[in-house]
């Protein structure tokens, strides 16, 4: 028996209401950051506007089914590998790239500013690869180790290729993000521990080795073509007050930050640590400072509250290709909360990841409400029918 419910009904409303607190988070945040921030640019006009264009982002998003992303998942993958081909060629010299801090990352588009492909690429890379991995158990209906390796390989293909083009901006932290949706839906896909344990162990033992390599054999990995600036972000992660004049400094003002911070804040705008990009990256650093432990805990309780939420959704949806990209999409938000907040405590090393939501970034916020975009879409088009007939099974 089919059962169609009003579209009010089935419209995402917890959902909705999350943004709207990170909305608010944001705009409180990004006003603070700039009463001691090294820009004179009011950015809180722009994070509205980046906001309203999110809005609108969603509803187009939610207006197509998951089928109809499922059908044109190779066009959408292939537009944003376009993208960063074409970014990868062009010479920076044109007016339209926008070179930042060394990373060729953006274009700069006359009357909207700067956009960085790759924030898009990520839930252009989760279709992908939601499809790779759904095709994939349509056509081998029975697990064998051979077929899981196989899933593997073809995972493997959708991720180098993007993957390549990130490094050569080169973005670290953009690559990490892909390496972290790559794990997750690999797990998530079911593929044997038999094969994925080693891999994970020998990632790990080989990420060890590397930091450890980085600091007692740092002429070895010269010859294998590591650069020194990369060196000097492992020592200025590991002791920081080393390096206070150059790669230190964003760690050391941000433990300062969040530390003066103590219990309950010093109140809003009453920031008097200068934290360099605090509108941006380091936007945590504010919310440390002027709400203390109290309102971090808040702001992290919020991210737990939509990751357990989006997680809700997933186990709810029946279609696997749904699934698989609301598991993609939490693994993003995840690693991405994770790391930022884990950099400005000194638990991780900095790598430029932003807040989502939170931070300031038109390509940023577009690219995380593109992913929402996807599972309001799969949220109300999930739920248009509550039973299915016999006939139709």
């Amino acid at each position: 028996m089919k059962i169609e419910q009003k579209a009010a009904d089935r419209f995402d409303w917890p959902l909705a209401f999350l943004l709207l607190l990170f909305g608010a988070i944001s705009l409180i945040a990004i006003s603070s950051a700039q009463t001691t921030g090294q820009y004179n640019t009011n950015f809180i006009p722009s994070q509205i506007q980046w906001y309203v264009v999110g809005s609108i982002i969603i509803a187009i998003t939610m207006y197509f089914e998951p089928e109809q992303y499922k059908k044109a998942a190779w066009v959408i993958y292939g537009g944003g590998l376009s993208l960063l081909i074409i970014l990868f060629i062009l010479p920076e010299s044109l007016a339209i790239v926008a070179p930042r801090n060394g990373a060729q990352s953006w274009f700069h588009l006359p009357g909207i500013g700067s956009i960085q492909p790759a924030e898009f690429m990520k839930t252009f890379f989760i279709i992908g690869l939601a499809r790779v991995i759904t095709k994939h158990h349509e056509k081998f209906s029975e697990k064998t180790i051979q077929t899981d390796f196989m899933l593997l390989l073809k995972i493997g293909a959708v991720l180098i290729v993007p993957l390549f083009f990130i490094m050569t901006q080169p973005d670290l932290g953009t690559a990490l993000v892909f390496l972290a949706i790559t794990a997750a839906l690999a797990v998530v896909s079911g593929i044997t521990w038999k094969i994925l344990l080693p891999i994970f162990v020998g990632s790990v033992s080989l990420g060890g080795t590397m930091l450890i390599m980085a600091l007692y054999a740092q002429d070895f990995l010269s010859t294998l073509g590591f650069k020194p600036y990369q060196f000097q972000r492992i020592y200025s992660w590991l002791d920081p007050y080393s390096y206070s004049s150059n790669e230190g400094l964003h760690l050391i003002t941000s433990l300062n930050a969040i530390g003066s911070g103590e219990m309950f804040g010093k109140g809003f705008k009453d920031r008097e640590v200068y934290v360099p990009e605090s509108h941006t990256d380091f936007i945590f650093s504010v919310i440390g400072e002027e709400w203390g432990f109290v309102g971090a805990s808040l702001v992290i309780c919020l991210y737990f509250f939509l990751i357990y939420h989006l997680t809700k959704i997933a186990l709810e949806l029946k279609d696997p290709f749904s699934t698989y990209i609301a598991a993609g999409i939490i693994a993003m938000i995840t690693f991405h909360v994770f790391e930022n907040i884990g950099m400005t405590i000194q638990l991780l090393p900095i790598t430029g990841i932003p807040l989502p939501f939170i931070s300031y970034g038109g390509s940023s916020l577009m690219g995380n409400m593109l992913a929402i975009g996807l599972i309001f879409s799969m949220k109300f088009h999930h739920r248009t029918f509550m039973f299915k007939s016999d006939e139709e099974d």
